[in-house]
């Protein structure tokens, strides 16, 4: 007896061979147990169509009561390796062998990782549960969620979680982030509350995976009107002064993004910390480190030891990059720059 494969993709079978003629000699199929055969020259055109769905109560435990079905959840972004999990048996293989001892040695050895993994993957689970929460609450669309999600599990694989950078602060971070680049913007006070966290570690965090993650370019910042804001809380200032603010500022945000400075500090108090490495880069001093830290403290909590350290960084990565230019020579260069590209 002759046979033929007409199969397709995933394992279907082609349109033709569904056909109640057989594609040799147009003679009649007949269906004999599991296989499909031609009666006139015996052709086997297809084998019992495989069922790629699942049936639960053909393998589910059975009781008293009798045949009780397996709970069936599909996969999801919003659980570690979307919900799958693993299974070793250490008794036989999957033709019913007994697996040798080396082989018994050696799926030992893996199912001890893959338990230490279970346990570490625990808290990402949670924290992945909290990204679904929030975007709940907040009035999210699914997909923007999502990808929340797929950022904690990003921050999860560069190991931000830990010291003052807590799972929770993270979610609230990755949400703020996720929505603000698909048009979705929340106030940072309203997900931070979700995410029983603050509104300082919220806006850390989102800062904080954005650069530790390399997604400078593919999403915005949360805080874009962090250094007006600050700027604002500023009295006295004549207007001069808070134009040159601002100039320098903004490119010394993004040198503090670049290098970076201060990646696991909110937005604000980095634009604080811009404002003084900007005062003390102009020739005339007209804040002090104190006024800068009650400014953007009216806009976030931030204190005078952060501002004075990340200043510093700030104004030495400027010196590293350009030595004695002024800010205002540096600034319309890449404006020109920028220009003729």
């Amino acid at each position: 007896m002759s046979t033929s494969n007409s199969f397709g993709k995933e394992g279907s079978y082609s349109q033709q061979s569904k056909t109640s003629e057989c594609p040799e000699c147009d003679g009649r199929l007949i269906a004999r147990g599991i296989e499909t055969v031609c009666g006139d020259c015996g052709l086997v055109v297809r084998t019992d169509n495989i069922d790629q769905g699942v049936s639960p109560s053909a393998h589910g435990p059975r009781r008293r009561g009798g045949p009780v079905e397996w709970a069936v959840e599909p996969t999801t972004v919003f659980r570690v390796n979307h919900g799958l999990g693993s299974r070793f048996n250490l008794g036989k293989d999957g033709r019913g062998r007994p697996l040798s001892a080396e082989k018994k040695r050696r799926l030992g050895r893996m199912r001890r990782l893959d338990k230490r993994m279970e346990a570490r993957d625990r808290r990402l689970n949670e924290a992945l549960r909290d990204v679904q929460s929030i975007g709940e609450n907040v009035g999210l669309p699914t997909y923007v969620s999502a990808d929340a999600g797929l950022l904690v599990k990003q921050a999860a694989e560069n190991r931000l979680p830990g010291g003052r950078m807590a799972w929770e602060s993270l979610a609230a971070g990755a949400v703020l982030l996720a929505a603000q680049r698909r048009g979705f913007p929340r106030e940072t006070e309203v997900v931070a509350k979700y995410a029983k966290s603050t509104h300082e570690r919220a806006c850390a965090a989102a800062r904080k995976i954005r650069i530790e993650c390399e997604l400078v370019e593919a999403y915005p910042p949360v805080q874009g009107e962090a250094l007006d804001a600050v700027l604002a809380e500023f009295d006295g200032l004549d207007v001069q002064t808070v134009l040159e603010f601002a100039r320098v500022g903004r490119y010394l945000l993004g040198v503090a993004d670049v290098e970076p400075v201060g990646p696991g500090t909110s937005r604000v108090a980095m634009a604080g910390a811009t404002l003084y490495a900007a005062d003390k880069l102009t020739d005339e001093k007209t804040v002090t480190q104190a006024e800068v830290a009650e400014a953007a403290s009216r806009v976030c909590p931030t204190s005078k030891s952060v501002i004075s350290r990340y200043s510093q960084e700030l104004h030495d990565a400027y010196k590293a990059r350009h030595g004695r230019a002024t800010p205002k020579d540096v600034i319309a260069r890449k404006r020109d720059a920028e220009r003729f590209r």
